[in-house]
């Protein structure tokens, strides 16, 4: 039994060109993001085009759990009454985050400045997980967390009854800890400085800058420093939340990949800090164009076209790039097995502490269909053998982990034989729509008893 339902295996058969618009659905990070700002602000923020995946809906409960009044209005349109910075009030049960490492770190970041005590826990996955990252900057604050062996879950945190401002700097390159110590440093007087190597995604002092917030964002030597005025009241907002980007990633890639195909998503979101798989495609060649480029809610957004590109080289992606494309690796993993040459893929050790160790993942199933890979702890090599080259023929294992068994389905899709993953029912956390998408375009998924 997987931690998301009954476990169900499912094939990828090579078929016809993959043809059509796909709808993916909105973006995770913000969605998240959405529905937590919305329970610090005070009165009534309206969200539409919510991503409704097991991740979010847990972080949905748990606002509710705090004490917001959270309403589903329609598909993907949902209320938040917010009860204001510092008004969460103390849970009466557990907090069950689920697969999402995203929604239990934020979380947690968001409540660790509050006179309250919160347990929080998750599925097998997410309790194989590294929640020390985030405690560690959380206990400047003057919170408290005991927790497993390891810092993991299950966890008890006790808000800091008197919170001190603070200045962190984050010791990888993490969206999750920079959004967790802002978070945090919102109910905190005075100034919360946190302070990166390498700039990661800025969905959340965005989204904190729309809702009120005083954030101030600059270049420093060391890096980038993040800059937040404490104890503002954020102000409701109206939030359209753009299509997901990683999400995208899978039709984009597929359509890279089977010949012939051409496929158009639209409305996707186009951060520079998530837009980094985009350009290492167009630097192997891909056919990959951006159309009705424009601006919703803060965030740049386009409609993506996918054409199925023979050429594809593979390349030295920069170490750099890593952050604005980490959940992407996987995917790109299979795109690389199609290309020509060796991709060269560094900087990537927070794969190894992701949903699952995901350079071990993708090494070991890309193995088993044919493919040479070459991993280190914090690189991975794939070396491609070309359009139609990659026999296929495997049981790939998802690990309980939803990008593994998509990254797996889109290579059965173009491989010579059939790809099959063990357990596709972690999908549902982040792309419940996947198979109806992709079987929509064109592609051939058979489910296995």
């Amino acid at each position: 039994m997987s931690a998301h339902g009954p476990e169900r295996k499912m094939t990828a058969h090579a078929g016809g060109p993959l043809n059509g618009i796909a709808h993916v659905p909105g973006d995770k990070s913000i969605s998240h993001r959405a529905l937590i700002l919305g329970a610090m602000a005070v009165g009534e923020t309206r969200i539409t085009g919510l991503l409704e995946g097991a991740d979010v809906l847990d972080t949905a409960k748990a606002m509710a759990a705090f004490g917001a009044d959270v309403t589903q209005h329609g598909e993907g349109d949902w209320s938040v009454h917010g009860v204001g910075v510092g008004g969460f009030a103390e849970p009466e049960d557990v907090i069950d985050c689920g697969n999402s490492g995203t929604g239990v770190r934020l979380i947690m970041g968001a409540m660790s400045t509050t006179p309250i005590t919160a347990t929080f826990t998750g599925d097998a996955s997410l309790r194989s997980r590294p929640m020390g990252r985030i405690t560690d900057p959380l206990a400047l604050f003057g919170c408290r967390a005991v927790g497993r062996a390891g810092g993991r879950l299950p966890m008890t945190l006790v808000g800091a009854v008197d919170p001190l401002s603070v200045d962190y700097t984050t010791p990888m390159a993490s969206a999750q800890v920079k959004s967790a110590v802002l978070l945090a440093g919102l109910n905190a007087p005075g100034q919360t400085v946190v302070t990166e190597r390498a700039a990661t995604r800025d969905h959340t002092e965005r989204m904190l800058r729309g809702f009120g917030a005083e954030v101030v964002t600059e270049k420093v030597e060391d890096g980038w420093r993040i800059t937040l005025t404490g104890q503002p009241e954020l102000v409701p907002q109206t939030i359209a939340v753009p299509r997901d980007p990683s999400s995208a990633a899978f039709p984009v890639c597929a359509a890279l990949i089977v010949p012939g195909s051409d496929v158009l998503v639209p409305n996707i979101g186009l951060n520079p800090s998530r837009a980094g798989l985009y350009t290492t495609l167009k630097e192997m060649g891909a056919d990959l164009t951006f159309e009705n480029e424009r601006e919703e809610g803060g965030e740049p957004v386009a409609d993506l076209r996918a054409r199925f590109s023979p050429d594809l080289l593979g390349i030295e992606v920069p170490a750099e790039r890593a952050p604005s494309m980490i959940d992407e690796y996987p995917i790109l993993s299979v795109v690389a097995a199609f290309a020509e040459g060796i991709t060269h893929m560094p900087g990537v050790h927070e794969l190894r502490v992701k949903e699952s160790d995901r350079i071990d993942a993708m090494a070991v199933g890309l193995r088993a269909c044919g493919v040479e890979v070459e991993e280190s702890d914090d690189s991975f090599t794939v070396h491609g053998r070309g359009p139609g080259g990659v026999r296929g023929g495997a049981m790939a294992a998802a690990r309980l982990d939803h990008r593994i068994a998509m990254s797996f389905l889109i290579c059965g899709m173009a491989a010579k034989r059939p790809v099959t993953v063990d357990d596709a029912s972690p999908i549902a956390t982040s792309f419940p729509i996947f198979e109806d998408l992709m079987t929509g375009l064109g592609a051939q998924m058979t489910q296995d008893d």
